[in-house]
């Protein structure tokens, strides 16, 4: 639960007047970018003031609008996101994944903390085709998703003529928006303010001629890349940090100072702004790789931090950039979150908050994981730009995988830590080592494993409850790792650096990621990802019965010099010195527990130390294998290289004929107790 906001002194600042008539283009001082890299078809101008003590946005903002599309349009559809927080009957706060997180939250609320976005007005700019034409009275609020009257997300404004085809519109919105506090990592603790979906936006227009422009939910974002050209006046001494490059600020005499920030080929716009951070700027420069001016903005106290965000972020570009796709903007900027703000990693265009504690170990990796994670955001959420809404996964999950790779190369072989006294002490368990969670399924094992209450092809902002972490993160990442481990790392390298290629600026869809996987590998993969993707069947294999008995001289008839010879049988003494002559006949049996199929291996190693590597389809119920041996079986692995991430339960993988018990539970006491030993050592230190 969050606790309530202190008592903070809050900057004054005098507002400067609104445009109340139509602008020109404003020319930038920014030059454009000789090489085009998207479409362009929502281009945004800016000019907002921000009121710190009264937490109010006032903005003026004139949107170029082109209609890409076979289809005309007679209506523009806009996000008001800050609505959101307009009271309890938003759909945000009704909805399944945010409903108890929402109502703990909220439970302390003040006037000041909830929000709004309100549009004033909004007028058809003169030019081309267009007649100047006021357009304020034909908005209304709708509600696509769910039809909740009470929820004010989405605006639909009537226009006089339709968008043809081709043709582009402009408008201009006068608007304000109360900033809320803090939550879903945008708003205002104490004099830091991070600002995020703050501003009319407007959806995307489909090529079927229908609008998307969900309601804001329970996911994130889905827009059409543009131009952003934004001034934003703060308090005079305050930093500011956004999507994009300053090109400029000035000094207005009143006590505030505009910043402008202009950024191409984007598909959103976010900034921060206190008078508290540091500012600090290096260079990153790999072979092979465009460089980046990196930006850290950084809070007093992080200060020890600051190499180690700069190092994360060079981890990401680096190796997101080696295998997927080069970065294609010469910048970035990194935002160390104010404690307690509520707006730790999260991923906008060029721009993205980290988050670590003042006492962080490096075994922690805090902020090594985050960062990569969010830097790494820039790649499939910032360039690809599927729609998070309806895919999450598409960007979470790829994103997931490629962080946990990333990780692996760079800060490998993580350890156990945990903090004490109320999660202040940090203390690391360098003995115990723990695996990634993206790298081990076991978590969801269970009757009610969580990765079958929602397939992956459900809508995400559709999941069920506690579906949507599962189903964007975890399941999708440990999906690719399974892909990868079935293709090989060459191979499926080249799939995920063509699917960059080919669908940068493009806003992919599952079906698109499907088909490069087919034509890279060469192979149908719809039987796999008709299990992963459309089913939330799991996959669960493991050693069933093993018998590796003496053969005995066997009793009843047997033939001998053309007669039949009765015999009354020999049985032999297991337990004497083996003899070199003596046979042993062995069964292996694999069973298929889970409702999935996968191709396994299984490896079978004897006494002698030889080792054979079985391979099956995975398809029926069980399996077995048969060994006629002067040596016994000594022990069975199944999926010995754990190729399958997604297997469940991998205390069941492993027999071993000497143990009289299951291999895997030795394994987790002696973690168990050495956990125990390093808590009492930590009890005695401070004793």
């Amino acid at each position: 639960m969050r606790q309530k906001l202190g008592s903070i002194t809050l900057f004054l600042i005098l507002f400067m007047p609104l445009r109340q008539s139509a602008a020109p283009v404003r020319q930038s001082a920014a030059p454009a970018n000789e090489t085009v890299l998207s479409t362009r078809l929502a281009n945004y101008e800016m000019d907002v003031k921000l009121d710190a003590q009264k937490r109010l946005i006032d903005g003026t903002e004139i949107l170029t609008w082109k209609n890409s599309t076979p289809h005309p349009t007679s209506e523009l559809q806009f996000h008001l996101y800050y609505n959101a927080w307009l009271n309890e009957e938003s759909s945000q706060f009704r909805s399944i994944r945010r409903r108890r997180s929402f109502r703990e939250s909220q439970s302390d609320y003040r006037e000041n903390d909830w929000a709004y976005n309100k549009v004033h007005s909004i007028k058809i700019l003169g030019g081309q085709n267009w007649s100047e034409a006021d357009i304020s009275a034909s908005m209304e609020y709708i509600q696509p998703d769910d039809g909740n009257k009470h929820d004010r997300t989405v605006l639909r404004v009537a226009l006089p003529k339709p968008v043809a085809p081709g043709q582009t519109i402009r408008v201009e919105l006068q608007w304000q928006s109360k900033v809320p506090r803090t939550f879903a990592r945008t708003g205002v603790r104490g004099d830091y303010f991070f600002l995020a979906q703050w501003f009319p936006k407007i959806g995307v227009f489909e090529e079927d001629g229908k609008w998307n422009c969900h309601q804001f939910i329970q996911t994130e974002f889905y827009a059409d890349f543009g131009i952003y050209d934004v001034k934003m006046t703060v308090p005079n001494g305050w930093v500011v940090g956004a999507t994009g490059k300053e090109t400029g600020k000035a000094d207005n005499g009143d006590g505030t100072t505009t910043h402008h920030y202009y950024q191409e080929d984007v598909h959103d716009f976010a900034w921060v702004t206190t008078p508290r951070f540091s500012v600090h700027n290096e260079l990153f420069e790999e072979l092979g790789l465009p460089s980046v001016d990196m930006r850290l903005l950084l809070m007093p106290d992080h200060a020890d931090k600051k190499d180690r965000y700069f190092a994360a972020t060079r981890a990401a570009l680096k190796y997101y950039g080696t295998w997927w796709g080069a970065y294609p903007y010469d910048h970035v900027t990194v935002v160390d979150p104010a404690y307690k703000s509520g707006s730790g990693g999260m991923e906008y265009p060029t721009f993205f908050t980290g988050g670590t504690r003042w006492l962080s170990p490096i075994e922690r990796r805090s902020p090594e994981s985050v960062t990569v994670h969010e830097a790494g955001h820039q790649f499939w959420y910032g360039i690809l730009a599927n729609n998070e809404f309806e895919y999450a996964w598409l960007d979470e999950g790829f994103n997931t995988f490629s962080t946990t790779r990333t990780l692996e190369q760079v800060y490998p072989n993580p350890v156990l830590t945990k903090r004490y006294f109320e999660e202040f002490i940090p203390v690391v368990f360098p003995s115990v080592k723990v695996p990634e969670r993206t790298q081990i399924a076991d978590q969801y094992y269970g009757f009610n494993s969580m990765l079958k209450r929602d397939p992956m092809s459900r809508l995400s902002w559709k999941y069920g409850p506690d579906a949507y972490g599962y189903n964007s993160y975890n399941k999708p990442a440990m999906m690719l790792r399974t892909l990868e481990n079935y293709l090989g790392w060459e191979t499926f390298q080249r799939v995920l650096s063509t699917y960059f290629e080919r669908w940068k600026f493009r806003h992919p869809k599952p079906q698109d990621f499907f088909a490069i996987v087919n034509e890279i590998s060469g192979q149908d993969m719809s039987w796999f990802f008709e299990q992963t993707y459309n089913s939330s069947n799991v996959f669960d294999y493991g050693v069933g019965q093993v018998n590796s008995e003496p053969v005995n001289v066997p009793r009843g008839y047997g033939e001998q010099e053309g007669d039949w010879i009765y015999r009354d049988g020999e049985e032999v003494d297991d337990d004497c010195e083996t003899d070199p002559e003596r046979q042993y006949r062995s069964q292996v049996f694999i069973r298929r527990w889970g409702e999935a199929t996968f191709p396994i291996e299984v490896k079978v190693t004897f006494d002698n130390g030889e080792d054979i590597l079985e391979s099956w389809d995975g398809k029926e119920r069980w399996v077995r294998f048969d060994y006629l041996k002067n040596t016994r079986v000594q022990k069975i692995e199944v999926d010995p290289e754990n190729k399958l991430v997604l297997d469940v339960n991998h205390t069941n993988n492993t027999w071993v004929r000497d143990s009289r018990a299951n291999i895997a539970a030795t394994k987790w006491a002696s973690k168990w107790m050495t956990w125990l030993q390093n808590l009492m050592e930590f009890f005695a230190f401070f004793s």
